[in-house]
């Protein structure tokens, strides 16, 4: 482990501290990693709270990274929500706060993630078609594209676009 990781734990998330951890990241890294992909106006509307109750209303299966005390990186998976992909899990989320991109936590959150998810062959996930970024880091996991796409309206339209990974 680099030293740069020592003091980052991976650990499922079990206290209401940690869900509201959760809710920050996934506010702030969608602020930090959407500018120019989701509209700035629907960014600037989202909020810390909207997003902390999101993670209270939906708790399980999620994934905490922290730095001692403070959470800086979640994940959450599952069985497929996809009608044509039903033997498959899924990645619904992955984010990381950009202050610890390139410290391998988004890196450790998936692989805990795919390893909650050994009875599928099949794992994929959503990705916004312009995140470079994000689509970069899972190519590197295996991901590829699959050719479905999907519209979505957040303040105006986005696309994403779904990448599969197969296991031997």
């Amino acid at each position: 482990m680099e030293a740069l990781n020592d003091s980052i734990c991976i650990k499922t998330a079990e206290t209401d501290e940690e869900l509201c951890g959760r809710g920050y990241v996934h506010c702030t890294s969608w602020q930090e990693a959407y500018r120019g992909i989701v509209s700035d106006r629907y960014l600037d509307t989202m909020t810390v709270e909207a997003t902390t109750a999101r993670a209270r209303n939906f708790p399980d299966n999620t994934l905490v990274a922290k730095d001692k005390d403070k959470v800086v990186g979640f994940a959450v998976y599952g069985p497929s929500r996809d009608e044509d992909l039903k033997d498959a899990g899924e990645i619904d989320a992955i984010y990381v706060l950009s202050e610890y991109y390139g410290r391998k936590v988004g890196y450790r959150l998936m692989n805990e993630a795919i390893s909650r998810l050994s009875e599928y062959k099949t794992i994929f996930l959503w990705v916004f078609e312009k995140n470079e970024r994000a689509i970069d880091f899972y190519h590197k996991y295996g991901f590829e594209f699959d050719g479905s796409k999907r519209e979505w309206n957040l303040g105006g339209p986005v696309s994403l676009v779904r990448m599969v990974m197969e296991r031997e």
